[in-house]
């Protein structure tokens, strides 16, 4: 299997793609690129993640069970508080994939749910099983609002970030660990799963010149990704005053038989602590 480097490296070899070629161009013909990559999408992120959530509703991304399996140690138990509650903050929260999985599987959790889409959050309101005695969800910017002003400092346990850095332009990533580390307790860590560098999906991006920045595309619809390196995102993380606990690169080949390709799909997962803050002894334990 090549690498995911060698992918990108030479994506002008038609052989590596021959099973890709003909359904690709066939789209191309009825799909025409029709704007060039710029920092117009994701300065304009607002406006294609609400119509992203308006089109969609909640039936794009399925719900995250395996969350309970990659983390559960790090939402059970209590908190040593007054009230015993963990306390999750989900930034990012999309239509509530993450949120109300984690709650059927740990349901003494509180979460604070916020996203900067007003129609994602609206959609989160919307579920059955949305209670304001265990989530609380508000619209927020956290490139721009202070999470402190809303939540207070360190006041929050566990912050997940599923798919949500890579939605934004690098250079807006350290504000938002700055301002996430603002209301993590001491001891209190981040849970993070993206994109990785080398994806099927990056590939098929950089084939059709969508990238904006390195490592950085626009979907069609509007919405952006970036594809992360472990150096990048230990760096990233380093640099706004986290220790990285654990790391890892998850692959899996995923094939699509009615359009006759092979997708080789990358991901990375990452815990990361508030620098001189203790780690879990089951995670130690498996280094």
């Amino acid at each position: 299997m090549s690498s995911p480097l060698a992918l990108l490296q030479n994506l002008q070899r038609p052989s590596l793609f021959r099973s890709t070629v003909v359904v690709r161009r066939r789209h191309h013909r009825s799909h025409p690129t029709a704007v060039q990559p710029s920092l117009h999408f994701p300065n304009n992120a607002l406006k294609y993640w609400d119509n992203f959530y308006r089109r969609h509703q909640g039936k794009f991304f399925k719900d995250r069970h395996y969350l309970e399996k990659d983390w559960g140690q790090y939402f059970c138990g209590d908190n040593g508080s007054s009230n015993g509650k963990k306390v999750v903050l989900e930034v990012g929260c999309g239509a509530g994939n993450t949120i109300f999985p984690l709650l059927a599987s740990f349901p003494d959790l509180y979460i604070h749910a916020c996203d900067l889409s007003p129609q994602a959050i609206k959609l989160v309101k919307s579920r059955a099983d949305y209670k304001e005695t265990q989530i609380s969800a508000f619209v927020c910017d956290v490139t721009e609002e202070d999470l402190c002003d809303r939540l207070g400092p360190s006041s929050v346990d566990i912050v997940t970030l599923i798919f949500m850095l890579s939605a934004v332009l690098p250079s807006e990533m350290p504000k938002i660990l700055q301002n996430i580390g603002g209301v993590l307790k001491p001891g209190g860590c981040v849970l993070l799963r993206d994109y990785a560098f080398g994806d099927f999906a990056q590939v098929k991006l950089k084939e059709k010149e969508r990238m904006i920045t390195e490592n950085f595309y626009v979907r069609g619809d509007g919405t952006c990704s970036f594809y992360f390196t472990e150096d990048f995102l230990s760096n990233l993380f380093l640099g706004a005053g986290f220790f990285t606990a654990d790391m890892s690169i998850y692959q899996k080949q995923i094939e699509n038989h009615s359009r006759s390709i092979t997708m080789d799909r990358y991901w990375i997962r990452g815990i990361f602590t508030k620098q001189n803050c203790g780690v879990p002894d089951s995670v130690l334990a498996s280094k």
